[in-house]
């Protein structure tokens, strides 16, 4: 039994129709996620619907006075590539019950957060449509930490991020009340904050927060085409008046409220698509080629580089198998078209393939899906190849998603690739070239005291670089541990102090997710850091036996 914890818990299982786990293996299992540090729950929540997490929410909030409240993060699969899933205290974790579509209709869906993204894909799909910024990991990641993160993914060049199809959300607050977000006009914000109870408080301090550091937060705005860092505080409240708290909540990583349920738009899926593919030996004439591809409007513009063909013609050459042109490319680009009017993809492919052919030294071009899907190999499972790589050296996430303004993108490679040679790590550079967004991904090993020095040291030169060039710390992976010690520097101690505001006002007590965003440190990331890597929490994880009774 965890330090006396025993009779609290027997009281929290009581009110709960879910379960509670505190067995070491389950609690293990739940120690880590797609990052590289590793935190320990206390307490495994499998809630069954809304009203458990109401009821630990609220149980935990009443232990403030006796000083035994726990911290409480939620968790969808547990791909976050930054820790930000992680939980000392309690961990809700989604999946195993709350994973249903609840309703659908022409325009929107709803679902509860632990709804795998593919299987909702695979259902609008069947009926023409698709929710556009699904991330790379969607055969694995919950819809709930998509929302939380603020994902996106190769669709997102032309359809933006998750934010952008939220609808509305239900949210529990740290105190156990449900709120319900969706934009309202200026009426509508005014009967709100009337309200006398902690949801029109946070409707009338938000406000106020936002009327009075209209230039602040304008001037703080990223000039990124793609940004997850922070709070969100440039699309709650538009010119008209309306208000939209699911923009705040989004990117939030649960640490505002823990979102139980979410209703999302979706839009028109063409699956008839022309896909070209450039070969460079340059990052000059790629992004010169981006550049001028841009304006066509193309679904996808994605890059790998040699290392990463490398890195698969070593260990597993059939998968790109004459995929690739005899001279071995320094950059592969792959670009996508999917308009829905037949004319209109095959001229907008057509302008495309010109450009290529002014930049790259041999390009291909392909209206038939089979090939296709040879051909997004390079880009899709060559970079998921590099996940399994064998050996105490794997491929490790710690500056995978820095985003800078497209014209600085050739700046962005080279100077990414100084640091790398620098700090002597072999690497690995895939991403969204149309939106100036990196992967990168160094190969070291947790388990060595040189390597692990050199994480946050590599780490603090790198998000330097990106923020010299006008970019942003995190394009969709979000803050969690790994990056939310960065925040300060990127948006200045003045909108920082906003941010910390923000916080104090959802979550007075700090019981949300505290070690994510605002209170992540280096120190603490040190503290806990993996002795080595792998993702066998990816791994079906339900509960049974360990359940506690």
């Amino acid at each position: 039994m965890l330090l006396g914890m025993g009779n609290i818990l027997k009281d929290l299982k009581e009110k709960l129709d879910g379960e509670v786990a505190i067995d070491t293996q389950t609690r293990d299992y739940f120690s880590t996620d797609g990052g590289i540090f590793k935190v320990t729950p206390r307490v495994v929540v499998y809630p069954r619907n809304e009203k458990d997490v109401i009821e630990t929410l609220r149980f935990n909030y009443n232990l403030l006075d006796s000083n035994r409240a726990l911290t409480v993060t939620a968790r969808g699969k547990g791909t976050d590539q930054g820790g930000g899933s992680l939980s000392e205290g309690i961990s809700i974790v989604f999946p195993a019950h709350m994973r249903k579509l609840l309703a659908i209709d022409t325009q929107t869906v709803t679902v509860q957060p632990g709804m795998i993204y593919s299987n909702l894909e695979d259902v609008l799909n069947s009926h023409g449509r698709f929710l556009p910024p699904y991330p790379a990991s969607m055969d694995f990641c919950s819809i709930g930490g998509a929302i939380a993160n603020n994902s996106s993914g190769e669709k997102t060049l032309k359809y933006g991020a998750t934010r952008k199809y939220v609808d509305s959300l239900r949210v529990v607050l740290y105190n156990g009340d449900v709120i319900e977000t969706g934009r309202i006009n200026k009426k509508e914000l005014k009967q709100k904050k009337k309200l006398q109870d902690l949801e029109g408080q946070i409707y009338r301090e938000l406000d106020d927060l936002l009327e009075n550091n209209k230039q602040l937060i304008e001037a703080s705005r990223p000039k990124t085409s793609k940004n997850s860092a922070g709070y969100d505080l440039w699309d709650i409240k538009r010119k008209d008046g309306s208000f939209d708290l699911s923009q705040l909540f989004v990117g939030s990583q649960s640490t505002l409220g823990i979102i139980t349920e979410a209703k999302l738009i979706h839009v028109a899926y063409n699956s008839k698509t022309t896909l070209l593919v450039g070969y460079f030996d340059s990052i000059k004439k790629l992004q010169q080629a981006v550049f001028e591809i841009s304006p066509l409007a193309p679904s996808a513009q994605e890059l790998v580089d040699d290392n990463v063909l490398k890195f698969v013609l070593e260990k597993h050459p059939e998968m790109i198998k004459n995929l690739l042109p005899e001279q071995m490319p320094k950059f592969v680009l792959l670009v996508e078209f999917d308009d829905i009017k037949p004319k209109v993809q095959a001229k907008s492919a057509e302008r495309a393939n010109t450009i290529l052919q002014k930049y790259a030294y041999q390009q291909k071009i392909s209206s038939n899906k089979l090939e296709q899907d040879q051909l997004w190999k390079i880009r899709r499972q060559a970079a998921a190849l590099i996940w399994t790589q064998q050996g105490p050296k794997k491929a490790l996430p710690i500056i995978e998603d820095g985003v800078v303004p497209l014209d600085r993108f050739e700046d962005f490679v080279e100077k990414a690739y100084v640091i790398l040679d620098k700090y002597k790590v072999k690497d690995a550079i895939w991403g969204h070239a149309g939106n100036g967004h990196l992967h990168i991904q160094p190969f070291m090993d947790l388990g060595n005291i040189r390597d692990r020095h050199k994480v946050y040291a590599l780490s603090d030169e790198f998000y330097k670089m990106v923020l010299s060039l006008g970019g942003s710390i995190s394009g969709e992976h979000n803050d969690g541990i790994m990056r939310g010690s960065y925040l300060r520097q990127m948006y200045g101690p003045e909108t920082y102090g906003l941010f910390k505001q923000v916080k104090k006002l959802f979550d007075p007590n700090n019981l949300l997710n505290p070690r994510s965003k605002l209170g992540s440190t280096k120190e603490y990331g040190m503290v806990h850091l993996r002795k080595e890597y792998s993702m066998k929490n990816l791994l079906e994880h339900l509960p049974g036996l360990s359940s506690f009774h």
